[in-house]
Formats: C-alpha cells, structure tokens, sequence
C-alpha cells in the first residue's frame, strides 16, 4: 500500500457539502485535464553535475509546459517525451551507456554530457515554446554556469545541438494538429459532448499521430467495452451511478480523496515524483538519469495515443450521458437519474478506454522495469486533494487509479482496467526494444 502524508492545511474529515463545493471549483479547472497539475510547478534548483543537470531540465519542461503553454493535459505527455529523448541521446551519445533512440551518430571525444543534457533540453523546448525563451534563456545560463568552460563543455553544447535537431527531425509531419473529425452517428452508446460546457472531442488527432517506439496506436487496441444489454455493463453502470455522484452518500471520505488525488497527480506531480526518485539515489548517474525518463515519458506518450486510439474507434459514452439516456439502452437493470452530476467534470473525450489509466500504468510499469523491481518507491504529491502519497509497490498505484476514476464519475471500470493494462502493455514493449545497455 502507500504512506499518507497530510499538508497542515488539509482537512482530515471534510463534510459531504464542503467537499462538494471545494470539487465544483477544482472540476472547472480540470475539465480538459489528463490528471492535469492543478497549480504552477515548484521552481527548479540549481544544477550542478550528473543527473541533477536532467532532473533541473525536467522541472523546467513541466514549467514551460503547463506552466507557460497551460498544457496540463493529454498532450502535455509528448512534450516530455520529446525533450526527454533529446536529453537521453545526448547523454548517452557521448557515455556510451545505452543504446540511442533512432540515431547513430558518431561518439563525440571528451565531450561533456551536462552541457549536452542542457542544450538538447534547451533547443527542443525553445523550438516547440518559442514564448517561453526567457524562461529558458535564464534556465540554459544557469545551467551552463556550472560547467567549467574550456572544450569539453564546448563539444556537449555542439552534440545537444545535434540531438535536438535529430528529435525535431524525426516528428515533423507526425500529424500533431491533423482535422480528425469524430463523425459516429448518435446512438445509444456512442459519446456526445458532455456538461456543463459541452465541448467538443479534444485533440482526437492523438489518436492516428505518428507514435514514438510503437509500430502504431492501434497496436493494443482491446475488444469492444461491455455491450449495454450485458449483465457486466449495469452492473458497472450502477456501481458509478452510486459511488461516483458528487453529492453520493455512499462514497467514503478515503474513496472521496482518492478521486480527488488522481485528479491532479498525471501531468505534473508524476513527474515531480520522478525528480524526488532521482534525488534520492544519489549515486544514479546522467546516464541512468536520462534513461529513467526517457523510458517512462516517451512510453507514457505513447500510452496517451494508444488510450486515444481506443476512444477515437469505440466511441463509447461517459456515465453521465448513459444515466441521463438509460431509458434507451435497452438494460432492464439500468435506470436514469435526473440531474445525476459526477464528482468531477467529465473530461471532453469518449470514455473507454480510459487516459489516465494508460498513462499512469505505462509510467509505473516503465519505472518498474528500469529499476529492476515492482518496487517503485514513488512519492506523489496532489494539490487537489491536500496529501502526499507514497506508493512503495506498482501494484498499489495501479489499483488505486482504476478505483479513483469509477468514484469520480468519470468512467466505468472495465475503461480503467483495460486502459490500465494497454499502458503496462506499452511499457513492456518498449522495454524489450528500446533504451538497452550498449554493447
């Protein structure tokens, strides 16, 4: 299990009405939101040498990210991964630790992998967030100052350079952006545009854009959701209806501050958590450093486009839409509820498979295996829900996420399971091809 850590601010045992009101303000901000950070992230320390250099420039792409871009959201995870690869190819680039992702360029002599971790860093977030350039300008000059000057800081900064040309190369025209209308007739089942704004199917070009180490995102595409006639489907239906309302009688105050927890932890505590990991391993070198990251965060990008996949092909409909049109799905267990509001606002996309489930399963599972152990030793902080949780096995993490998304009211439990188990899916993949000791 985890290790609960309250801030002195939080309430230990808030009433239903209070948590109520305090999620109707915290809904509004995450309606868009893939676990979205909640809050501007905590300032970056100084770097000085070794992987504290791609932990500062971790810290500083979740600042440009969410903070400048408002990226707490589904695509917040491709720019991660992008910077992140760009870090590991130049890290390794030059240590010759592991082998590089999609480049084969020649070892540069006595080059420092520091200055190379920051100018890769550096030019790929510069090139996709040219708003954020005085942000970074300062970051870079920080981070160079630490490195003595004289040619082997010179060379990292001329190998960075080329890595984050190689990155930039490799996804021009990956379909970012694309027109991907989402064109299912309405029927019973099939997802519509959910309250209290209505908005349309966000970014469903994630569904068919070029991935970074899968073959495509269909790849682990699962079977179909549960029909809506099944017994397996009301029982699900009923299970959300009862836990995952906002005013429900029946959720407890811990189900009630799990929901919440997972609200906010994908986008930008995730990777706060990784930071901490890093820094408390003080003998992890640059190279595993760069490693760690690029493996969870270009298989959590990943993990996003495979969910998408999911959503885009199936189309199936969000609790709140299957509780106010129960009357038409032909379930004689199932029953409608007016004015049914869930714990959260839903997210503007189809409910299965289920996004966060996938990123949160593919990250851990990534973890996992690049630390040789189930025990990931994962510090997690959520602003939304006022504590620190530590989850010391994956197993833990991953049941907590599946439970957390059903008592939001957000999604139906087999969308979780199977979305969680696409991301491990991912992870595994990834690892037994990619980010493997040099020979």
């Amino acid at each position: 299990m985890y290790r609960l850590h309250r801030s002195d601010s939080a309430v230990r045992h808030r009433g239903r009405c209070s948590v109520a009101a305090a999620v109707l303000l915290i809904a509004g901000a995450l309606s868009v939101s893939l676990g979205g950070a909640a809050a501007a992230a905590t300032p970056a320390s100084s770097p000085t040498t070794g992987a504290e250099v791609v932990t500062f420039w971790n810290d500083v792409a979740v600042n440009v990210i969410v903070v400048d871009a408002g990226k707490a959201n589904a695509e917040a995870f491709l720019w991660y991964a992008f910077e992140q690869a760009a870090v590991y190819n130049a890290v390794n680039g030059i240590t010759g630790r592991y082998e590089l992702y999609k480049w084969n360029p020649k070892h540069p002599d006595k080059a420092s992998p520091e200055a190379a971790a920051a100018t890769a860093a550096y030019r790929v977030l510069l090139n996709y967030f040219p708003l954020s350039q005085d942000r970074l300008d300062d970051a870079y000059t920080e981070s160079l100052g630490q490195i003595a000057d004289g040619q082997a800081k010179q060379r990292g900064i001329e190998f960075g350079e080329r890595a984050a040309a190689r990155i930039i190369a490799l996804r021009e025209n990956d379909g970012r952006g694309a027109n991907t209308p989402f064109t299912k007739p309405l029927r019973p089942g099939v997802w519509r545009p959910t309250p209290p704004l209505f908005p349309p199917f966000f970014d469903p070009w994630l569904a068919t854009m070029k991935p970074l180490l899968l073959n495509s995102n269909s790849q682990f595409r699962p079977g179909p959701p549960p029909a809506l006639d099944s017994a397996k489907y009301a029982a699900e239906f009923n299970e959300v209806k009862l836990l995952g309302e906002l005013g429900s009688t029946q959720r407890t105050d811990h189900q009630t501050e799990t929901a919440l927890f997972f609200s906010d932890t994908g986008v930008g505590p995730f990777q706060a958590g990784l930071r901490d990991l890093v820094a408390r391993r003080p003998n992890m070198s640059i190279s595993d450093a760069a490693r760690l990251f690029a493996a969870v965060d270009m298989s959590m990008a990943d993990a996003v486009g495979v969910a998408w996949d999911s959503k885009y092909h199936f189309g199936f409909w969000r609790p709140i839409t299957a509780i106010e049109l129960a009357r038409n799905d032909g379930n004689s267990n199932t029953a409608p509820k007016a004015d049914w509001t869930p714990l959260l606002t839903t997210p503007p996309y189809p409910d299965y498979t289920s996004g966060l489930n996938a990123v949160i399963g593919s990250g851990t599972r990534a973890l996992a295996r690049v630390l040789g152990t189930p025990r990931i030793d994962l510090n997690l902080t959520s602003a939304a829900a006022g504590v620190t949780r530590h989850y010391e096995w994956i197993g833990a993490i991953n049941r907590d996420v599946i439970n957390a998304r059903v008592w939001s009211g957000i999604h139906f439990r087999t969308a979780d399971v199977v979305g969680n188990h696409q991301g491990q899916q991912v992870a595994n993949w990834t690892l037994d091809r990619y980010f493997h000791p040099a020979a």
